[in-house]
């Protein structure tokens, strides 16, 4: 039986494993994959101990939805660097490789000037929450170093769809 053959995600242009961006993000999204690992582990142990004992862990909601977060951040430039964004093509089909591929890195463009805004607006509610010293309703965490560890990870996926535009105005290969 003959091995099936993956395609080429959208937009024609073959993630490089040599290529930092492909390397750094993959790193990145598996610790971010950890992390998710970890609320797994943390959700199950308290819905457990509240099973047993009638004492979960406290504050498991506020690590969840911190975690969540992070990793949600840590996967998108990942997801970019592989051009495994959700992508409709149905009024590109007729295109030729070229003209695809610019509508492509517009769109990468664009997103990356959304990406940009979104991150501008982290950058503000991390001063904001290190300025008011906000915390977690229970647990009484920090909140800032998680949202600026978000807005650092908002903040690499708009250099990733930089990237990601230029590499499809630089290559030949055929959507």
């Amino acid at each position: 039986m003959q091995e099936a053959e993956l395609p080429v995600e959208a937009g024609g242009v073959e993630p490089r494993a040599d290529h930092w961006v492909d390397r750094f993000t993959g790193w990145i999204a598996s610790a971010g994959g950890l992390l998710m690992l970890a609320v797994g582990l943390l959700v199950t142990l308290s819905v457990t101990l509240r099973w047993l004992f009638n004492a979960p862990i406290d504050g498991d909601f506020e690590f969840v939805k911190m975690a969540t977060a992070i990793a949600i951040f840590a996967y998108l430039p990942y997801t970019q660097a592989r051009r495994a964004n959700i992508m409709v093509d149905s009024l590109t089909g007729w295109m030729p490789a070229g003209l695809k591929r610019v509508v492509d890195a517009f769109w990468d463009l664009a997103y990356a000037g959304l990406m940009a805004y979104v991150g501008y607006a982290l950058i503000h509610g991390s001063l904001d929450a290190i300025k008011s010293g906000e915390t977690t309703m229970q647990r009484q965490l920090l909140i800032w170093p998680s949202i600026a560890l978000a807005t650092a990870l908002c903040l690499l996926l708009v250099l990733v769809a930089l990237v990601s535009a230029v590499r499809l105005l630089k290559s030949r290969g055929t959507p």
